[in-house]
């Protein structure tokens, strides 16, 4: 069987080692288009910071490891349309030739790409770019532009577009190598995925730490004057214009679903590629993953969550199905992490407001709790924010800020799985977690704030 794979990435990559799990004679062959097949996008600023001084750690596996999985690499080729009835893919190769390649069963994980912008400066053809200190980073190619524009003009001044996760990392990356940060957000706190207050623990560690925090606030404009540049903004004061030397654009992503809209494949939430939960397309033999398609949420149903996790789980999925399978996508509920300086933030399920946009009835409890026995030396408080439903009492959601070190991350992670187990909040505090002085209370940090609940 001849399976084909477009994209390199985490869905993709995954998607051919299932295949070739299950049946080792599937002929796998997989169409990247850099050269940067397996990589770690998500720690690019860990590089950028000096913490990674490699940066081919980033991979999670070399080619030669890929290649000895027995994954038929096909690097800095690009795929230009799909022919669904014809099964072939058509692709421009390394020397700029047309190939055209036939498939049996074909994946498709092309991922997502930087959202478009309405800032002037960063679109047309006298578009501010790399070699102006202007940036976005999404890619490795991205990466390299970054490193090599700070060896070079070693910028002492940045700003960074967008308070999500990357620019939150990269915040921290900039400050660490000496570079004066100017972080704008255009909602009213950073990190959205968290109730304001909670996010507001968050911009204090950045203000700690010397990072200045502008939210509220919609950037304009980005022009080049001589040495520097000039980012012009506007909020409630009114238009401000900020000098610096390099900006950052993290604004956000969308699907690349190209490929598959031209084949005749539909979209849903987000515009992202409709699949079923075999990951299947609806166009024949076609299935796709990650970040290109939609995501099955437990609690809310189908919507787009691009995540490195689910792309992973969903790429399986694909391969899985392909080498002739049969297994199903359970869906997931968004659990995700940001490391911010010393500070650790998680989340995962609804907050109360999600879960009211959703008109599902929803209460939450605060509560903020030591992370081990304080008697024992290094204890730190950990703030967290349970939400369930208000008559039965099912676990909706869970939100954390704590100390790094403070097992944040892995506390979001009991949330999860209990709310994956539909259980009640009641059913938290009755879990049988571990105890010791060093390391937790008899009971731990999550059940105590449930145990707030009446």
């Amino acid at each position: 069987m001849r399976l084909l794979i477009i994209g390199g990435s985490d869905a993709g990559i995954m998607a051919g080692l299932r295949a070739r799990q299950l049946d080792p004679h599937t002929d796998v062959t997989i169409i990247v288009a850099d050269n940067y097949p397996n990589y770690s996008i998500c720690g690019i600023p860990y590089h950028v910071a000096g913490e990674v001084p490699d940066w081919h750690d980033l991979a999670h596996r070399t080619s030669n490891d890929l290649e000895a999985a027995g994954l038929s690499l096909r690097l800095d080729t690009r795929a230009t349309s799909i022919d669904a009835t014809g099964h072939t893919v058509t692709v421009r190769t390394p020397a700029g030739t047309v190939e055209t390649i036939g498939y049996d069963q074909l994946v498709v994980a092309t991922g997502a790409g930087p959202t478009s912008t309405t800032i002037s400066g960063l679109s047309g053809p006298k578009a501010l770019g790399p070699d102006d200190g202007v940036h976005v980073l999404h890619t490795i190619d991205n990466m390299h532009a970054v490193q090599h524009d700070l060896k070079t003009r070693q910028p002492t001044t940045a700003v960074i577009i967008g308070a999500g996760y990357i620019g939150l990392e990269m915040a921290e990356a900039l400050t660490r190598r000496g570079i004066a940060v100017t972080m704008i957000q255009r909602g009213p706190e950073i990190l959205s995925t968290l109730d304001p207050d909670l996010a507001r623990i968050l911009h204090n560690e950045l203000d700690r730490h010397g990072v200045t925090v502008i939210t509220g606030t919609t950037v304009e404009r980005i022009k080049r004057h001589t040495s520097h540049l000039i980012v012009t903004v506007t909020n409630s004061a009114g238009i401000q214009r900020i000098e610096t030397e390099f900006v950052l654009t993290v604004v956000g992503v969308q699907p690349n679903t190209g490929l598959l809209t031209k084949a005749g494949a539909k979209t849903g939430p987000g515009n992202a590629i409709v699949v079923d939960d075999h990951m299947r397309t609806g166009l024949p033999d076609i299935y796709a993953a990650g970040d290109c398609v939609i995501t099955k949420h437990r609690l809310l149903g189908n919507t787009w969550m691009p995540l490195g996790t689910t792309a992973h789980k969903q790429g399986r999925i694909a391969g899985e199905n392909a080498a002739g399978g049969d297994a199903t996508f359970k869906g997931v509920l968004g659990t995700q992490a940001v490391k911010v300086f010393d500070l650790v933030a998680a989340s995962t399920g609804l907050r109360q407001t999600d879960a009211q946009s959703a008109r599902l009835p929803a209460r939450s409890v605060t509560a903020t709790v030591d992370d081990h026995k304080a008697y024992y030396p290094g204890s730190h408080p950990i703030t967290i924010r349970l939400t369930a439903d208000p008559t039965t009492g099912q676990l909706l959601g869970g939100q954390l800020v704590g100390t790094y070190g403070s097992e944040v991350s892995k506390r979001a992670d009991v949330i999860a799985t209990a709310i994956f187990a539909g259980l009640t909040i009641q059913q938290l505090s009755d879990l049988d977690l571990s105890y010791t002085p060093p390391l937790a209370a008899p009971w731990d940090a999550i059940q105590t704030t449930a145990q707030h609940w009446q």
